[in-house]
């Protein structure tokens, strides 16, 4: 049985998430599923590193199929690419060991949310960015962020309701970027929850505009209350970057 690692690049505007639905097939697993199972003429079930929201954009999500198949790497390459619609891409296909597993093995993800920051709109970024108009005082937001650095239960900045499951997640490191009127805030962790990085975003937009102090980030997290966090900002503007291992 061999297994085959591939690396994946899409545009999530149409679709409804990475995981599979029952009752559709507008997701980037089961756009996959669909193509690989006719390509090894059986069921296949694809593994991904973790779930994107619906609308959420990647650059390098990870995923693993186990198949008896003997097509070589290169024609399985050429094969999915083929028959995916073009807004979802894999840009590489790696045979394995029988024991990687994208989801299981994965130590760490970046994930970036990028604001258009003008009051011009821009046609060109209006996909893959959110748009925000007033100015944001980058200092104070990269102050604020520091807080969030380290091993906290981050359930006040996420839409998870109540759950058996640990809230608790580190974040190793995020950075903010300026270039031109886009700002990209970067976020590497050991995982994320439920909207975790779009309420985040929220958040500190509110003390890139003076509304809240930089202690507001202290009261989210010692009172684990979602409704005093910022609103959770649109899918358009988050991408998966990459997965660490």
């Amino acid at each position: 049985m061999r297994n085959i690692k591939l690396i994946i690049e899409y545009d999530g505007s149409k679709y409804s998430g990475w995981q599979r639905l029952k009752n559709s097939d507008q997701t980037i697993q089961g756009k996959l599923e669909s193509v690989i199972s006719e390509m090894v003429s059986s069921p296949v079930e694809i593994i991904g590193s973790g779930r994107t929201d619906a609308g959420v954009h990647a650059r390098g999500q990870v995923a693993n199929f186990k198949t008896n198949s003997t097509m070589p790497i290169k024609d399985i390459h050429k094969y999915i690419n083929h028959y995916l619609p073009q807004d979802i891409v894999v840009k590489k296909v790696i045979e394995v060991s029988e024991r990687f597993h994208s989801r299981y093995n994965a130590k760490s993800k970046k994930y970036t949310y990028y604001i258009w920051n003008h009051w011009i709109p821009s046609p060109f970024q209006r996909k893959y960015s959110y748009h925000f108009i007033e100015t944001l005082d980058i200092g104070l937001m990269e102050e604020a962020s520091k807080k969030l650095v380290g091993t906290h239960d981050f359930i006040g900045f996420s839409s998870v309701k109540k759950t058996n499951k640990s809230t608790i997640r580190t974040i190793e490191e995020i950075t903010i970027i300026k270039e031109g009127n886009m700002l990209k805030f970067s976020f590497i962790g050991d995982g994320f929850l439920y909207n975790m990085i779009r309420i985040i975003m929220g958040s500190l937009i509110e003390i890139g505009i003076r509304e809240k102090e930089i202690f507001y980030i202290d009261e989210i997290l010692k009172t684990k209350t979602r409704s005093i966090a910022g609103k959770t900002l649109p899918p358009h503007g988050l991408f998966l970057e990459e997965v660490y291992y």
